[in-house]
């Protein structure tokens, strides 16, 4: 009796130990890096109010370079998300010729907007001042992202010579503009997501500090379609028709504006696609992307 007491303790102590070590496992475990890769995490780019904000960073092992670079930015409504969620794409991206890096920001409710526009930017600047450390192009710089992202990734992209959304952080000496855009699924008008949206309500005044009726200002500068110039970056819209959280509509204004505007811009409609691609749309997107940014970024 006693001794199968004794190892029944002796095995649940091993259990405990065995599970404690779970979670850090989990931690260590990263998406599968090919050979032809070289991919590094963790680096920090910018360190507004002490939130020492970091980015991922894949790129081709062999080649000399200047390779283009490609930015991701991730969706999460402005609040949530991580930016290891494109690590993988960044992989591949960096298989296909790319310097790709995806990048964390400040989120609301704490850090409002324009703080994920500031940090966005500075990042930008970053691989401009670190172009011959990672063997960049630094005239070569696409940009994408998805939901919250690829608002992020377009206001970047129609406000590359309003330096009012700079910020006060690093290297203020290089320059913030893109060179094209993919947006997937962003909104572009902040004014026409109530009601359109199923957690607009909930998420829009968090970033903004207010709903449209004491905020209304404000949705208006964070709406990328407002800025909107013939200065604009060429823009690749991805976009689902049965999008609930940001209606196909958005794209679509965004695209007609643009090209208004004299600029480059297309629309990739999926057909009954939802907020958050699967199965065959997912392969349909990223060729697409691949595609786009090849066209603006390879020279």
């Amino acid at each position: 009796m006693h001794s199968s007491h004794a190892r029944l303790m002796r095995w649940l102590a091993v259990l405990a130990v065995l599970t404690a070590c779970l979670p850090a496992a989990r931690a260590q475990k990263g998406p599968a890096v090919p050979d032809d890769v070289i991919f590094e995490t963790g680096i920090e780019y910018a360190n507004p109010d002490g939130q020492h904000l970091q980015l991922d960073l894949a790129r081709p092992k062999s080649g000399a370079g200047p390779f283009p670079a490609i930015v991701c930015i991730h969706g999460g409504g402005f609040r949530a998300g991580k930016r290891d969620g494109y690590d993988a794409q960044c992989i591949r991206l960096a298989q296909h010729g790319y310097v790709a890096l995806t990048v964390s920001y400040r989120l609301a409710p704490k850090y409002q907007f324009p703080a994920a526009v500031n940090d966005t930017k500075e990042a930008i600047r970053w691989v401009r001042a670190n172009a011959a450390k990672y063997h960049v192009d630094p005239e070569r710089i696409g940009v994408t992202g998805g939901s919250a992202g690829g608002h992020l990734a377009q206001f970047l992209a129609v406000t590359g010579d309003v330096k009012e959304f700079d910020g006060t952080g690093g290297n203020l000496d290089q320059s913030s503009k893109i060179a094209c855009v993919v947006n997937v699924y962003g909104p572009s008008d902040f004014t026409k997501s109530y009601g359109k949206s199923v957690d607009a309500a909930e998420v829009l005044p968090l970033f903004l500090g207010g709903n449209l009726e004491t905020a209304r200002r404000l949705h208006l500068r964070a709406s990328p379609l407002y800025w909107v110039t013939p200065n604009a970056a060429p823009t690749l819209c991805i976009h689902g028709t049965d999008d609930k959280y940001v209606a196909h509509e958005q794209a679509v204004w965004l695209v007609d504006k643009l090209k208004a505007a004299g600029v480059e811009a297309d629309l990739l409609t999926l057909n009954g696609a939802g907020h958050g691609f699967k199965g065959k749309d997912v392969e349909t997107a990223e060729k697409a992307m691949i595609e786009f940014f090849d066209k603006h970024l390879k020279k």
